[in-house]
């Protein structure tokens, strides 16, 4: 984008985690000339140049070409965490919404579309050590969320090959955490029973050190900056972008002051499996099992293409996180809304 063009950029899932972060960043980008915003329910929260539609990618009547004709680029980043329970649902919403989007991108003529994967679409790799973008992208079968992630991937394989005019972007980012999310998040993963200002040092009387539990995080405020880079260069392909370090229980435990106390795999994913069983907790032991196995990743490539760094580390984010959560904080769009639990 040149800051001549005044340039429009479309963005799906707008009110989420990522999608406020990345309207907030284009209405402040003086390249930007106007920002659509699609979201299944139009938020209160109005940024400068930033307009809003209501779209369900979830419906089989949803189209989305008018909303992206005279669009320069389209930023896709719907998707549904829950419910676990039914991954038929997640399965409309995230892979046939996403493939909806692709189409119209290709039949409004839009000539960029940078959509957001995840490290979740890897199939299982190294903790010793980074991977590039190279590593394969099969994800792991039994949890819903890196399989509908891998099976996007192939999805855009198959969109790039009959479609090579569009210049098409995958962003692989590591978990994603800022201050507003902390309410939507708790309520994705913990639920109603992990009541935010419980989540303090000093009631913790140990943290569980899972073996292989080590993982890479980043502010998604981070992620949104590589996003519009994206859509102001040439580049194309995958991306990985993650803070460092990677977290595990003994970054962890010094962060929070608490003792770690090692935990075999098969108890912690027992005691997971029980209470989302229950219906007690949201989080899938399948998600749990993959995250064992993800791979780290190596971010090269975002640092020499894109000219990207991440201007906070993970530990930086973690501890702003948190405090979010204590907090109970959120932010004015209905998937962000804040609330304490308990």
């Amino acid at each position: 984008m040149s800051s001549g063009t005044g340039s429009k950029v479309v963005v799906t899932g707008a009110t989420g985690n990522v999608g406020t972060s990345v309207v907030r960043l284009l209405s402040e980008d003086p390249a930007v000339g106007s920002v659509r915003g699609l979201a299944r329910r139009i938020p209160a929260w109005s940024p400068p140049k930033t307009d809003w539609s209501t779209v369900d990618l979830a419906s089989e009547q949803a189209d989305p070409t008018g909303e992206f004709t005279g669009a320069d680029a389209v930023i896709h980043l719907a998707w549904a965490f829950q419910p676990t329970h039914d991954p038929v649902t997640t399965w409309r919403t995230n892979v046939l919404g996403s493939l909806r989007v692709f189409e119209a991108v290709a039949a409004a003529g839009v000539p960029t579309l940078v959509h957001a994967s995840s490290v979740g679409a890897y199939s299982p790799g190294p903790k010793g050590h980074a991977v590039d973008e190279s590593w394969p992208t099969h994800g792991w079968p039994d949890a819903a969320y890196c399989r509908e992630k891998a099976y996007l991937e192939r999805a855009l394989d198959i969109f790039e090959h009959e479609h090579p005019q569009v210049r098409v972007v995958r962003m692989r980012p590591a978990f994603l955490f800022k201050r507003e999310s902390a309410s939507e998040q708790r309520r994705i993963f913990g639920g109603r029973f992990l009541p935010g200002p419980l989540i303090r040092p000093e009631l913790l009387p140990f943290l569980p050190d899972v073996p292989g539990l080590r993982a890479q995080v980043l502010h998604t405020d981070d992620a949104a900056r590589a996003f519009l880079l994206a859509v102001g260069s040439e580049a194309r392909g995958p991306f990985n972008l993650a803070a460092e370090p990677p977290v595990d229980a003994q970054l962890l435990g010094e962060m929070l002051g608490t003792r770690t106390v090692r935990l075999p795999r098969t108890a912690a994913r027992s005691a997971i499996a029980a209470a989302w069983g229950l219906h007690l907790l949201p989080a899938s032991p399948h998600l749990f099992d993959a995250v064992l196995r993800l791979p780290l990743m190596d971010c090269t490539r975002a640092r020499t293409e894109l000219g990207w760094r991440p201007e906070r580390t993970a530990t930086e984010v973690l501890e702003e996180f948190l405090a979010g959560l204590r907090e109970g904080a959120g932010a004015r769009t209905a998937p962000l809304h804040a609330g304490k639990a308990g």
